[in-house]
């Protein structure tokens, strides 16, 4: 019996994996432990075992694939196995477990076709025999009319991009070379081959000999294409699709205000160096964005329609605050969830933000520790960002932008005649207007914004 491998869920919410890089190729022995790919969600990379011994019979998925959860992604079995492997993958469809299935079962007879009919995954044919590879070019690989064509405009294969099979010239590529290099006078045309011009200093913008030389003598930088072109794949594509859905599917509306943080920069200072304070708490250093974090924490609990999700025609309202925190990665965005940060305290906040935004920039976070979020924080202020439109991450109902800290012009005295600067850090709060309306979610960035200014009293009442 051979060995169906399945793309395995990553945690409750996660719908599909993209295959980033396959290990092994189809006839390679693996054992039960051999990392045979590696795969990557929205939220972090895993390594898959192949599960089973034997010869790895078929690939079901390239490199780059989105690959819903649960589906098959290879097969594990004998060598002799692998001709009824092929016949059989038109008819493997989603699998509940890792069971090694018999493929003699998976072979279409007519006692299968209507069992079988609505699998998703297509025929594949049944000649596996590998193409010959092509003889290896003396020179630049290129069609003969392409090559005819380049030789009649005197255009230098070497500075045109192939886009045929294997990076071969075509025509098409000699001709969009063409569009972009000036039209050479006669005189250039008949010097033959040489540099191309990116512009021709002869009558009606025509490339001259002169034009030729001096192309010849710029440096190699000069030289390169206009652009490069990157595929968009992989947790990019992830992210990408992810807000889209967002912004196509909820009415997203973001409103602005701001905080005086004299006495969070002041408490925050005396962090540092009050000596009756227990080391675990000075060696936590704790950051202007904890602070906020242990501020959204407190005051989102009397704001509980701000501590929700909305899906379809219903909206469910979270009694407990699992706070999201933005963390930008390598990888791409990354959204840890600080679980029940209602109930922790400002040290156990700050623990457990650096402990989850070190494990998303490491690569280990958990499936778990990236889902369940119900209120979600995004910090762009230590880039000087002053003001920006977070996207939400659905389905929850709003995101907090936290911004950076700038001197505003406060009144000193009760007449209001003099005025002195105070620094103030920046919030933009985004909503779906579809579950919040403007003015409760003003409300609740008033409130917010009342608490970070006397941070102080709000740790006061822990």
């Amino acid at each position: 019996m051979a060995h169906i491998l399945i793309m395995p869920r990553q945690g409750n919410t996660v719908e599909s994996c993209i295959i980033v890089d396959w290990k092994v190729k189809e006839g390679d022995r693996v054992t039960e432990e051999t990392v045979v790919c590696e795969v990557e969600t929205d939220k972090a990379s895993f390594e898959i075992p192949a599960g089973a011994g034997g010869v790895v019979l078929k690939i079901l998925h390239n490199s780059g694939d989105d690959v819903p959860v649960l589906s098959p992604i290879a097969v594990i079995g004998k060598e002799s196995e692998e001709l009824e492997t092929v016949a059989a993958i038109g008819f493997i469809g989603k699998v509940d477990n890792k069971e090694d299935i018999d493929l003699s079962l998976l072979i279409p007879d007519s006692s299968h076709d209507t069992h079988h009919s609505s699998l998703d995954i297509p025929h594949s044919p049944l000649n596996t025999t590998n193409s010959p590879l092509p003889a290896p070019h003396t020179q630049l690989p290129a069609s003969p009319r392409a090559r005819s064509l380049a030789e009649k405009e005197a255009l230098p294969l070497n500075t045109v991009s192939g886009t045929g099979p294997e990076g071969r010239i075509i025509e098409r590529d000699v001709l969009a070379a063409l569009e972009k290099r000036p039209a050479l006078t006669a005189a250039a045309k008949a010097a033959g081959r040489g540099a191309s011009p990116a512009f021709g200093s002869g009558f009606a913008g025509r490339a001259t000999l002169d034009d030729i030389a001096s192309a010849a003598l710029l440096p190699a930088h000069s030289q390169l294409p206009e652009y490069t072109e990157t595929p968009i794949k992989g947790i990019r594509k992830v992210i990408a699709d992810k807000m889209h859905k967002s912004l196509a599917q909820t009415a997203q509306f973001t409103l602005n205000s701001c905080a005086s943080v004299s006495k969070l920069q002041d408490i925050r200072s005396r962090m540092k160096t009050l000596e009756f304070l227990p080391d675990d708490i000075k060696s936590l250093k704790i950051t202007v964005n904890d602070l906020i974090l242990f501020a959204v924490s407190r005051i989102l609990p009397r704001f509980s329609y701000m501590n929700a999700h909305k899906s379809d025609d219903s909206i469910k309202t979270f009694s407990t605050i699992h706070l999201g925190s933005a963390v930008d990665t390598e990888r791409g965005l990354m959204v840890p969830v600080i679980r029940n940060a209602n109930l922790l305290s400002l040290a156990q906040i700050s623990s457990e933000a650096k402990r989850l935004a070190s494990a998303c920039q490491s690569g280990g976070a958990k499936p778990d520790e990236l889902s369940g979020s119900t209120f979600t924080v995004t910090n762009l202020g230590s880039l000087g960002v002053t003001g920006f439109t977070p996207v939400l991450n659905i389905p929850e109902v709003a995101i907090l932008g936290v911004c950076g800290i700038e001197l505003k012009p406060v009144s000193s005295n009760a007449s209001g005649s003099n005025f002195c600067f105070e620094p103030h850090i920046g919030f933009s709060l985004t909503i779906n207007h579809e579950a919040v309306d403007g003015a409760p979610a003003a409300r609740f960035l008033k409130a917010l914004c009342e608490a970070v200014a006397n941070i102080d009293l709000l740790l006061a009442a822990g």
